[in-house]
């Protein structure tokens, strides 16, 4: 029995991680599922509440031009100035740094790799990644998707 019992437990530790870890992370602005769905188009809501990407070349933010600041989708937090926007080549807008105290970062282990999530440290919103391949001043690339953002012009 005590044999049995072990051989139980063993078997769901793998699993237990997930009850002991910490508690998600905690936002100033905090909404219902129901109220992010019911301000959130399916693709937006898909990017920025489920951590997903909108298909490459697909936002007209990529080839915004003007000066203005870009600010999030979910709760309206200035996040990067289009003087750090360039043109990554990648399909998606690009800046080289955010605004100060914008955003935050976390490890995203996906798709067999780590990368750097970046997102609205006031919301939480899922903006993109953050790689290491960007121009100077940074060296950064903050890859994000345009459905997580707003443009608002100078």
């Amino acid at each position: 029995m005590k044999r049995r019992m072990f051989l139980q437990m063993s078997a769901a530790l793998p699993f237990a991680g997930s009850a002991f870890a910490a508690s998600p992370e905690t936002f100033e602005v905090t909404r219902t599922e129901a109220e992010w769905r019911a301000m959130l188009t399916d693709a937006e809501y898909r990017v920025m509440r489920g951590e997903g990407t909108e298909r490459a070349g697909s936002s007209p933010l990529n080839h915004e031009k003007r000066a203005g600041t870009f600010i999030c989708r979910g709760c309206e937090l200035p996040l990067y100035s289009s003087e750090t926007k360039y043109d990554s080549g990648t399909g998606w807008p690009s800046f080289f740094r955010s605004l100060p105290d914008a955003v935050a970062t976390k490890p995203d282990n996906s798709f067999f790799s780590t990368r750097t999530e970046v997102h609205c440290r006031r919301c939480g919103s899922h903006l993109g990644h953050i790689f290491d391949d960007g121009p100077r001043p940074t060296g950064k690339r903050h890859c994000l998707n345009g459905v997580s953002l707003i443009f608002v012009p100078a």
